[in-house]
């Protein structure tokens, strides 16, 4: 008897979650929020693909600057795994990440594998369920089907997509047609009518069937991801293989999600229901549901004093926040941002991304404190020629040897031991010791202790931009000019 091909989760990490800012930013998107758990949303998701039985590896499709942030949350688990990570240079929507991730099974597992593709910021609850969905979607993607996984609608909501059922298809059903989002008054009569699911958003593929009718209903995108997949370059050891994809071809895919390219007009899509206590946790609105009440039916996160004050959710972990008088708010603190916003208006949310990112502002890209693969930095204060930060750098890591043209920093150790580069010199500064580094000179900060190194940061200068940065040698292969915000340091 042969073997039955071979199921590789496959978790599409990406988006911006802009309905979720402040927590959610640019590049600090949804999948790694923590929503009342201890494992965050992506971790959650790897964790519940390892459930699934007979599973040798799992594949991420992530952006290429989530890279650091992505392996920090793997190991942080501390599983066995082996991981395949396929890193886009941008986000170019699921329907070219789904395809790159099929090509990338066809060359390293098998002709007839098949993928089971889940979003990294999803919640499900019921493992149990979910694992029973797979198995009835895997027996249909075997008989040729492309499988996407429907969940019993509970309410008449807007702010899903619907999936019409037909046709009985064993374990699930023919789709006769996917929904958009409804208003509320069809909304309503969808879940009347009785034969609609929710669009999840997951999906079962075979590979080699995946690419056929990519060919046949959207060949733009087949062409752009396999000239991208092809020139791409491939690393691998016994535990990692890392795929970092051709830029210049993957830039012509076109931005179109895998439903719009592929499963409204396949005539092969089945749709398998579940009810595996699923949520695409894609509002505040949406996220709160998640959190316990009090007796006003407040949702209150941090030291939050109330008076007067029902319906509302209000997450403030990094002061104390009073609310007087309120009712069905939401109000999100950070560091650097706040959100207050009438809980009925969550959706909208993203106007207020949209209109920071045309300002450019970073508060949409960028939190105050920011990974980077050697540890963080947290941005203390800034004004006219001078910023303040606070750099933790890991044991055994380092920070790029670079040069800055406009801003020298002077640097002084917290705790922890650092190793210095500064010009021609190299010596070590222990704790309450510090270093200037005059504009122009090559310096390098490491930390060959075993314990973290904390330190503090003053820049000052007539610029101060994030691309005033050369780097000259970097462990981490990441490129020579910081053009970017989150290349820095």
């Amino acid at each position: 008897m042969s073997r039955p091909a071979p199921l590789i989760p496959c978790i599409i990490s990406g988006g911006s979650g802009t309905r979720l800012w402040p927590v959610s930013r640019q590049h600090m998107p949804k999948p790694f929020m923590r929503i009342n758990e201890a494992h965050s949303l992506l971790q959650q998701t790897f964790l519940r693909a390892l459930q699934l039985p007979e599973v040798e590896r799992i594949v991420t499709v992530t952006n290429r600057e989530l890279l650091f942030r992505t392996l920090d949350e793997y190991r942080a688990l501390n599983c066995q795994q082996g991981i395949d990570l396929v890193l886009e240079p941008e986000g170019r929507n699921t329907a070219v990440a789904v395809t790159v991730a099929a090509l990338h099974l066809q060359q390293h597992f098998s002709e007839d594998a098949l993928f089971l593709v889940l979003p990294a910021d999803h919640l499900i609850s019921d493992c149990g369920a979910f694992i029973e969905a797979v198995s009835k979607a895997r027996t249909l993607a075997e008989q040729g089907y492309l499988v996407t996984f429907g969940i019993q609608p509970s309410r008449a909501e807007t702010g899903f997509g619907y999936i019409e059922t037909g046709a009985t298809l064993g374990a699930g059903s023919a789709v006769t047609r996917f929904i958009e989002k409804p208003d509320a008054e069809r909304a309503q009569q969808l879940l009347d009518a009785g034969n609609v699911l929710w669009n999840s958003g997951m999906f079962c593929f075979p590979a080699r069937l995946l690419l056929q009718q990519m060919q046949e209903h959207a060949p733009a995108v087949l062409q752009a991801a396999r000239e991208s997949f092809s020139a791409s370059d491939c690393i691998e050891n016994a535990s990692l293989r890392q795929r970092e994809l051709e830029p210049v071809s993957f830039a012509k895919a076109p931005d179109i999600s895998i439903d719009y390219a592929l499963m409204e007009r396949s005539e092969q899509v089945a749709v398998v229901p579940c009810d595996p206590g699923w949520s695409d946790v894609g509002s505040w609105l949406s996220l709160r549901e998640h959190y316990p009440e009090d007796e006003q039916g407040n949702q209150i996160q941090g030291e939050v004093i109330t008076h007067n004050t029902t319906g509302c959710f209000i997450d403030s972990p990094y002061r104390v926040t009073g609310a007087v008088g309120l009712q069905d708010l939401i109000i999100v603190d950070t560091p650097d941002a706040l959100l207050v916003a009438d809980a009925a208006s969550s959706q909208d949310v993203n106007k207020v991304v949209a209109e920071l990112t045309r300002r450019q502002h970073d508060a949409c890209r960028l939190h105050q404190t920011v990974h980077r693969p050697w540890g963080t930095y947290t941005v203390l204060e800034a004004g006219e020629r001078f910023k303040i930060k606070r750099i933790l750098v890991r044991a055994g890591q380092s920070l790029s040897l670079q040069i800055h043209h406009h801003r020298s920093e002077h640097w002084v150790v917290v705790s922890g031991m650092a190793k210095v580069e500064n010009g021609e010199r190299s010596f070590f500064l222990n704790t309450n010791e510090s270093t200037y580094i005059p504009a122009g000179n090559r310096h390098r900060l490491s930390n060959p202790g075993l314990i973290d190194l904390v330190m503090i940061e003053v820049q000052s200068g007539e610029y101060l931009g994030e691309d005033d940065i050369v780097r000259l040698n970097d462990l981490y292969g990441r490129p020579a000019d910081a053009d970017r915000p989150e290349d820095e340091q």
